[in-house]
C-alpha cells in the first residue's frame, strides 16, 4: 500500500489504504479541525521528534470494552486512596506523559508541537485529563480527545503504583454515566490488556465509531460533576 501524501487540503484518504504497520499518510499539520476530522475517521498522529507528521490506522484496532473494564479488589482499595479529577492539570498531566517513551520509540512522541496541539484541543474543550491526586500531588493520570460517543485514549502516566489505573477507572465510570459507546486506546499494550482491553478488527471498530460519531459532542471542561451538557 502506498502512504499518502497530505496537502492543505482538509481530507484524508479511506483508513483500510494504510499499510501493514498502519501507517496511513505522512504530513499535513496539527490544526484543531485536522485533528478533529482524523479522530472521527479512526485516524491518529504517532511520530517522533524531528520527523514529519505520520497518520495511522492499525489493524486490528485496541480498544477497552466500557462495560469490561477488570477492576481488582486491591485496584478498588486503591481508588480510595487517591483524589480524581478531571481537567485540573492538563498541561502538568500531558508533560508528565511526555516523559514516557511509547513501546519501540528511543524518545518521547509527545514532541512540543504535539504538545501545542493537544492544549489547544483542551482550550477548545474537546481534550481532556482525568487526574489521581494525593495530598495535594499529581500522582498519575491520562489524557485524550472526546468526540461524540467515543473517547480516545493518547497516554497515561504513574509516579505512584496504581495512580494510572485509578485514572483510568474514574474515566470508564465517567463515559458509562454519560452514555459513550466507545474507548479507544489505539495499539496493544498488556498493561491495557490486563484491565481488559482488546483488539478487535479495524472495520469493526470503525463501524463502531461510526455509530458513536452520531452522538452530540460534550464540549466544555470537565468538573467534578456529570457535566457538561450535550452540544
Amino acid at each position: 500500500m502506498p502512504v499518502y501524501q497530505l496537502g492543505q487540503a482538509l481530507s484524508f484518504p479511506a483508513p483500510h489504504l494504510a499499510d501493514e504497520s498502519g501507517l496511513l499518510a505522512v504530513g499535513g499539520d496539527l490544526s484543531p479541525r485536522r485533528l478533529l476530522l482524523a479522530y472521527a475517521s479512526g485516524i491518529f498522529p504517532w511520530y517522533e521528534a524531528g520527523l514529519p507528521i505520520l497518520w495511522h490506522s492499525p489493524d486490528p484496532r485496541f480498544v477497552l470494552e466500557l462495560e469490561a473494564l477488570q477492576v481488582s479488589r486491591s485496584l478498588r482499595k486503591a481508588t480510595r486512596r487517591f483524589e480524581l479529577r478531571f481537567d485540573s492539570a492538563f498541561e502538568a498531566v500531558i508533560d508528565a506523559c511526555a516523559s514516557v517513551p511509547r513501546l519501540g520509540q528511543r524518545g518521547t512522541w509527545i514532541t512540543s508541537e504535539m504538545r501545542a496541539a493537544y492544549i489547544e484541543l483542551h482550550r477548545l474543550g474537546f481534550a481532556h485529563s482525568v487526574e489521581a491526586w494525593r495530598e495535594g500531588a499529581l500522582q498519575g493520570g491520562l489524557y485524550g480527545v472526546s468526540l461524540g460517543g467515543a473517547f480516545f485514549g493518547e497516554s497515561m502516566f504513574h509516579r505512584a503504583p496504581d495512580a494510572s489505573k485509578v485514572a483510568l477507572v474514574g474515566l470508564v465510570e465517567r463515559l458509562r454515566a454519560w452514555g459513550y459507546t466507545l474507548l479507544d486506546a489505539q495499539v496493544h499494550t498488556e498493561h491495557l490488556a490486563r484491565l481488559g482491553a482488546v483488539d478487535i478488527p479495524r472495520a469493526e471498530f470503525l463501524e463502531r465509531l461510526e455509530g458513536a460519531m452520531e452522538t452530540a459532542h460534550r464540549v466544555g471542561p470537565w468538573g467534578p460533576d456529570l457535566d457538561p451538557q450535550p452540544a
